[in-house]
């Protein structure tokens, strides 16, 4: 038998192996197939690699909440497959990606929760200005600041948020260049944390502040 021949029945092989795995190969089929799976430790070796891959990609479908689109992909991948070495590696990827999109979802959903604030200039420099809304979610509070009137920063230097309680302690939230859409997060609440300011900054040893507020604004939690 040609080599190319040879490549074709390993391909049907291991398609009815996967079939055989998620219980769609037909009747007349299946009696056959575990007949020789029966007698054969490596064919048997084959299907247990394939219920195993199979059993992964329903964990991970049934377990992360992701997009129905990308459930029935993951499906699909199990089914689809021409190879073990394709099969595995396309259900180990797909799998991973479940979990990153569950992850990246359940962190980023927010509660409902958002107060806002609006900053204004110091005299460092006067025609600064900005607004920053503050969102609560599972991984903390996501702060979008947008900014105006700051110019860049650059080599070295830079712009530091911090939120600050009646105590005067202050707690770092983030870093930037410029002002426009700006994502911060706190892992404080605004809540007892009203004060956020923003100051210049110089990449050095000392992780304080440097005391040059170029904006400040309370947070307004009233609603």
């Amino acid at each position: 038998m040609s080599r190319g021949r040879e490549d074709d029945a390993d391909a049907r092989e291991l398609a009815e192996l996967a079939a055989l795995a998620d219980g769609s190969l037909t009747p007349e089929r299946r009696a056959a197939l575990e007949a020789r799976v029966a007698s054969s430790p490596e064919l048997a070796g084959e299907l247990a690699e394939q219920e195993r891959a199979l059993a992964l990609t329903r964990s991970a479908a049934a377990e992360v909440e992701a997009p129905p689109g990308l459930r029935a992909r993951i499906e699909s991948q199990g089914r689809a497959r021409q190879s073990r070495r394709v099969a595995l590696i396309g259900v180990a990827a797909v799998a991973a990606a479940v979990v990153a999109v569950g992850v990246a979802v359940s962190r980023s959903e927010p509660s409902g929760e958002q107060f806002r604030a609006a900053l204004g200039p110091t005299g460092l420099v006067p025609g600064a200005r900005g607004d920053a809304t503050l969102t609560r979610t599972t991984s903390g509070w996501r702060i979008e600041l947008d900014a105006i009137g700051l110019p860049r920063l650059d080599d070295g230097r830079f712009y530091q948020a911090w939120l600050r309680n009646s105590a005067g302690t202050l707690v770092p939230i983030g870093s930037f260049n410029e002002g426009q859409d700006v994502t911060l997060w706190a892992g404080v609440s605004p809540e007892d944390f009203t004060l956020l300011t923003v100051t210049r900054e110089r990449a050095d040893d000392d992780q304080s502040s440097s005391g040059e507020r170029v904006l400040v604004g309370t947070v307004d939690t009233a609603g």
